[in-house]
């Protein structure tokens, strides 16, 4: 026979459980890595997905149903935003706590990389120390709507799409680091072998703008400041 405590500490667990079973899906652990980057419409986020609009929505109200996100309709479209920035920091924590107790993640992302021939030279806290101190051009290779809704200081918006047009204007006597949307993100990647082959010198920076505020480093928003913006 349960007591009033057990029957109290089920319905807490039942519900704490309700995270749980919401995330337990590798397509709405991607939806909440895209919105951690800035609200999005379901439209915009089965495009980037990959997947059809039905399934899109479907993920989206499992979300929703367990307060982990938040829906705002303007016209024929529904727009999507994390319902706290407490749900950002808890992805970010989930995947850290994956990346520490899973051997495989370490393992699949060295494969690729290293498949790729893109292992980085610099090593990160070195790469870090640079762009915080402005000695690198810092790129943004999200879409700009992305960039507006939350970028590194100083960085400049160069999605990746404009990138092999907007190549030659970029300096040439400074290294330039790219990033995009964190370490799983390969935005960054293609745009560094995009740079590279242009005869620039660039950098993949594993940081996007979620790891940039854990630290609790400033985030801009809206459009650059100038290029005298230093983190």
């Amino acid at each position: 026979m349960k007591t009033p405590t057990s029957r109290f500490k089920a319905v807490i667990y039942e519900q704490i459980a309700r995270i749980g079973k919401a995330t337990a899906s590798p397509g709405r652990l991607e939806i909440l890595e895209l919105l951690s980057q800035g609200p999005r419409t379901v439209e915009a986020l089965a495009a980037q997905l990959g997947q059809s609009m039905a399934n899109t929505s479907h993920h989206l109200q499992v979300l929703r149903r367990a307060r982990l996100v938040d829906a705002e309709k303007a016209g024929l479209h529904v727009t999507y935003r994390l319902a706290h920035p407490q749900v950002g920091e808890f992805f970010l924590h989930l995947r850290m706590l994956a990346q520490s107790r899973l051997a495989e993640i370490e393992q699949v992302s060295r494969q690729y990389l290293e498949k790729r021939g893109v292992m980085e030279a610099v090593e990160k806290d070195e790469l870090l120390r640079r762009v915080r101190a402005g000695e690198v051009t810092v790129i943004d290779v999200r879409p700009h709507e992305e960039y507006l809704a939350g970028h590194l200081p100083g960085a400049l918006s160069v999605p990746l799409s404009e990138l092999k047009k907007r190549a030659p204007d970029l300096p040439k006597h400074r290294d330039i680091v790219a990033y995009c949307r964190g370490p799983y993100c390969v935005m960054a990647l293609d745009a560094v072998e995009l740079l590279r082959r242009n005869g620039l010198c660039a950098h993949r920076m594993e940081y996007g703008v979620p790891e940039w505020r854990a630290h609790g480093w400033r985030i801009e928003s809206g459009e650059a400041r100038g290029p005298g913006s230093r983190p």
